[in-house]
């Protein structure tokens, strides 16, 4: 989501650990994308330390 194509729109809230977007960019790319609803307004505390882990350079 946060990655390749078609994604403008979409951010990170550092504070909050969580994707960001309008609701529009969301329902649009959850009508299209209907898995990724559930995340909608989950948190990922750990993301910083498992993008340290897997993240390709």
């Amino acid at each position: 989501m946060l990655s390749g194509k078609d994604n403008s729109g979409f951010g990170w809230d550092e504070y909050r650990q969580m994707v960001v977007a309008e609701c529009a960019m969301w329902n649009s790319y959850i009508s299209s994308h209907k898995a990724v609803g559930q995340f909608r307004h989950s948190n990922f505390p750990y993301c910083d330390q498992l993008t340290s882990i897997y993240a390709k350079d």
